[in-house]
């Protein structure tokens, strides 16, 4: 069995004032909160017993939104991070929760979507030693965690924000660890930045020749929402999407119906309080459709 982790922790300082009073993965992301795109990423892997990681004071907020996860047929708990000290830091926070199985951690301010990404999350959550992170080809990858390729495609190297990018393809949000990934995040010493790097997990299996790169195609969009901007153009995507398709990107309770994880009954339930709002009547469609 395989756990999710959703870290929605930090401050925000990039966004404020807009994360003054709200947490960044509670601000709106067009129709929905911005938690539920990462939350329907690790859906669609098929993880049903996810662990959401929070600040004291917003760790409530989540808890209201999302409840004991029952109603989608999941299992959420919640723990709190006091400080944010690295996204390793989620695995010492999550250790109890996982125990001994496989994890999967996403960054709750990360969104996934396209035609060919649900079977490359399903291949990543089917194998059961290694690592397997996801690799985007970007415009400024000195932003982020980058993977260096030899002439082979296969993994040269990894390297956390580094001045001179030795390729443009950036590591995403999105990472998927047998359960050795527990010790080898407790033994982590802290970076220059302070931070227990998520990248020096991944180069550890790298080490080992157990890092799996799966390399996103140009169809498949990675949306980061960190700052104003770029929580506008995750708007402006899902928006546009989603008013030519007539169809919803992250609504986790059409990903819980078509996974499986309740019948249409349950969504009708859960478009009830919702009355005749869009997001309510787009529920109760879609139902009817597939009768």
């Amino acid at each position: 069995m395989r756990k999710g982790i959703i870290l929605a922790g930090g401050s925000g300082t990039r966004l404020q004032p807009l994360t003054l009073g709200a947490s960044k993965q509670l601000l709106p992301v067009y129709d929905k909160p911005l938690i539920y795109y990462p939350l329907s990423t690790l859906m669609l892997a098929g993880i049903r017993d996810v662990l959401i990681i929070s600040t004291p004071q917003d760790l409530p907020r989540f808890q209201t939104l999302l409840g004991d996860g029952g109603q989608l047929g999941m299992r959420f708990q919640y723990a709190e991070q006091p400080r944010p000290e690295g996204l390793a830091q989620a695995f010492i926070i999550g250790r109890d929760f996982i125990g001994r199985a496989l994890s999967a951690l996403v960054l709750g301010d990360n969104i996934f979507y396209g035609g060919g990404l649900r079977p490359l999350l399903e291949a990543a959550a089917k194998r059961t030693s290694g690592a397997t992170v996801f690799a985007y080809h970007v415009r400024d990858p000195e932003r982020y965690g980058v993977i260096e390729f030899d002439d082979q495609q296969r993994v040269k190297s990894i390297e956390e924000k580094p001045k001179a990018p030795k390729s443009p393809y950036a590591v995403t949000g999105l990472y998927f660890f047998d359960n050795a990934v527990l010790d080898n995040a407790a033994n982590l010493r802290p970076s220059a930045r302070g931070e227990l790097e998520i990248t020096d997990v991944n180069a550890a299996y790298l080490r080992k020749g157990t890092l799996h790169v799966s390399v996103l195609s140009r169809g498949i969009a990675w949306l980061d929402t960190g700052n104003p901007d770029a929580l506008l153009q995750a708007a402006n995507y899902v928006a546009a999407l989603e008013q030519r398709q007539g169809l919803k990107v992250g609504a986790i309770e059409e990903v819980a119906w078509r996974m499986g994880f309740i019948d249409a009954a349950q969504v009708e339930r859960l478009a009830a309080p919702l009355g005749a709002n869009p997001y309510g009547e787009y529920l109760r469609a879609i139902i009817k459709e597939k009768d």
